[in-house]
């Protein structure tokens, strides 16, 4: 499904297939709400039970790196070069001690980079057998790749707060547009659907519509 179609849903189920075009509940606030009902299911789904489905990943495509300064002061280089990606990477879902970031490698989706805490890069050159090994490393929404071996791009996957976010990235296949299918199972409509029944949606389902059609509110 995609998230017109569940959204398109869920107004129906509240408005028992009665809706019009002065709806008083916006497609773009089911919307919201639905990302915000995701991102609870799939933190409250991974500290049950430690797994991520495939079908909540979203893939970056191909991310070029550049080399930069590693000094945080723009006028105060140290002469200190490290890589990081031209693109930020989008916010993602909030997991225990760890990020929700599925996947750092190559391009060709196979060759994992390791994910690592940035204090441990400065101890990685007395390290007797992976100093030279490519390590990643999130400094704010950028991310940064130590030692990359040449590599001009790599490949990311995740599980992202806002899939929509995704249609601003140039990839190919993995991507998100407007006729992309939503990231999430199928079982968690059902939660989502109930959760705003019951909750932010409550007073607003029980709203008067215009059925006038004058766009005023009509009197009880």
């Amino acid at each position: 499904m995609t998230l017109n179609e569940i959204s398109y849903n869920i107004l129906n189920l509240l408005r028992a297939g009665r809706s019009n075009n002065d709806e008083t509940i916006s497609l773009d606030q089911i919307k919201f709400n639905v990302k915000h009902y995701r991102a609870m299911f799939i933190r409250r789904d991974f500290a049950r039970n430690g797994l991520v489905t495939r079908h909540l990943e979203q893939d970056l495509g191909c991310l070029e790196l550049i080399q930069v300064d590693a000094s945080k002061c723009c006028n105060l280089p140290i002469g200190c070069p490290v890589y990081k990606t031209v693109k930020v990477i989008p916010r993602t879902v909030r997991f225990n001690f760890r990020e929700a970031i599925t996947y750092t490698g190559d391009v060709t989706g196979l060759g994992r980079i390791p994910l690592v805490e940035p204090y441990e890069i400065s101890f990685l050159p007395f390290d007797k057998y992976t100093k030279l090994n490519p390590k990643a490393y999130m400094i704010e929404d950028s991310m940064y790749v130590y030692n990359p071996r040449g590599m001009k791009y790599i490949n990311v996957r995740g599980i992202f707060e806002d899939p929509e976010e995704l249609v601003n990235y140039d990839c190919t296949g993995g991507c998100y547009d407007s006729d992309s299918i939503f990231p999430m199972p199928a079982d968690m409509i059902a939660g989502i659907t109930a959760g705003m029944a019951n909750g932010e949606l409550r007073l607003l389902s029980s709203s008067l519509n215009d059925d006038e059609n004058d766009r005023q509110q009509d009197k009880q």
